[in-house]
């Protein structure tokens, strides 16, 4: 297989594609960052909408709001145009967060258009199970041949870092390495900007997080104390943003941290405090949209609603945040194969999986290892709060007996369970 192209060769190869090239760079370079939850936010939001007058408006003003659509290809270069309808079965959706600064100068000169956070949903068939799952960015993966927007294609590799896909062959080659390394079919993808987790932090009201200990990042500029904190707007995304802050100061520990945010997002997502209230909702559909570019399958207010009824329907202990199975190796990491895939067999057989490890490097259970769906944000606490009554906080609870249960060396949780983040420990 042909070397990796420098960081240089790349741009310059990215520059000389044509303006009708939508997987390379046709996109702004945006930051994102994160998550599954700004899609399955703005999911939610669309259907959630219970006044006829304000869905009206939300959903010409969201559709508005979206951002010119990009092309996705299948392995012969075909452009994937899946149909527009009724979300029936189970389906895949990509979300890709680009490390470049998106042309806010207050994220700093970020370089290269990396995806540092890479996040896959799986939504079962029977719309009642869905799993999240994060790639670690310094993950060697094979990246197939990937279009190359001339008509040509860029060579396969055998082993790169992951998060070299975006900037390599844009987010259709993304979804092509997701795609070769999980087995899966993806049509549909998204690439999620920055300023999005701010404004969708800020429609919810804020997001509740439990940290163990004072976290400080000098990096992120993240400031928050001991025990509950209700994070909205730029101390939000410093909290996801954080790497060094938390855990052993790895990428690794940044997943499980997200997972503590994106869980207690879902949780006040599904509340009743949010799903009642019209103008909250519509403020979600309306950040998700405006702060996500698409995929053209995707880029359809109807193909995000039908998306919204499917998933309105999993229940927060059925959604399963996991990391994909990994192990250090060399500066990076390796995916684990034996329990990469158990995890993607039960993917392809469309069957939920049951965690059976811990929640990773940085988080712990909560106080008293609650599972519960608390009430809207509060006012942020300088003390621990306080333990709630035991609970099963496995995501045993989440399956049945089809649930395949994961080796205990995979790390996740559910929505359901409260966790903290962990500060950095050297």
């Amino acid at each position: 297989m042909n070397e990796m192209p420098t960081r240089a060769q790349a741009r310059a190869q990215e520059k000389s594609a044509g303006p009708t090239v939508a997987r390379h760079g046709r996109l702004k370079r945006h930051h994102p960052f994160k998550t599954v939850a700004a899609l399955l936010v703005g999911l939610l939001a669309v259907v959630g909408i219970s006044t006829a007058g304000v869905a009206a408006y939300a959903t010409y003003d969201v559709a508005s709001s979206l951002k010119p659509a990009v092309k996705l290809v299948d392995a012969k270069g075909k452009v994937v145009t899946p149909g527009i309808g009724a979300m029936d079965g189970a389906f895949n959706v990509l979300l890709a967060g680009s490390d470049s600064g998106g042309g806010n100068k207050g994220y700093g000169d970020r370089g290269e258009n990396l995806n540092d956070v890479t996040m896959l949903l799986h939504v079962s068939a029977d719309h009642k199970n869905a799993t999240v799952v994060s790639f670690p960015r310094d993950m060697y993966v094979p990246i197939p041949s990937c279009p190359d927007g001339k008509g040509g294609s860029y060579d396969a590799m055998s082993s790169q870092k992951i998060n070299n896909t975006l900037s390599y062959g844009g987010l259709a080659c993304t979804v092509l390495t997701v795609e070769k390394l999980t087995g899966l079919d993806i049509p549909y993808a998204g690439v999620i900007q920055f300023d999005g987790v701010i404004e969708m932090s800020n429609a919810v009201g804020g997001v509740n997080v439990c940290v163990a200990g004072d976290i400080k990042d000098p990096y992120t500029g993240l400031d928050v104390k001991a025990g509950e904190n209700t994070l909205q707007g730029a101390p939000a995304l410093a909290f996801l943003r954080t790497r060094h802050g938390v855990g052993d100061g790895s990428d690794l520990g940044r997943i499980s941290n997200q997972q503590v945010f994106l869980s207690s997002l879902v949780r006040t997502i599904k509340s009743a405090d949010t799903l009642a209230n019209p103008v909250r909702v519509y403020a979600l559909a309306k950040a998700a949209t405006s702060n996500i570019s698409l995929s053209e399958s995707l880029n359809n207010p109807t193909t995000i609603a039908s998306m919204a009824m499917a998933l309105k329907n999993v229940d927060v202990p059925k959604v399963v945040f996991v990391q994909y199975p990994n192990h250090y190796q060399g500066d990076g990491v390796a995916p684990t194969k034996d329990a990469a895939s158990t995890l993607m067999t039960a993917l392809q057989d469309d069957k939920p999986v049951t965690l059976t490890g811990d929640t990773g490097v940085g988080s712990e259970a909560a106080p008293g290892a609650a599972t519960q769906a608390p009430a809207a944000p509060s006012t942020p606490a300088t003390q621990a709060p306080a333990a709630p009554a035991p609970t099963d906080t496995s995501s045993a609870a989440a399956g049945d007996g089809s649930s395949v249960q994961l080796p205990s060396d995979v790390h996740g949780q559910t929505a359901a369970q409260v966790t903290c983040s962990k500060p950095f420990q050297d």
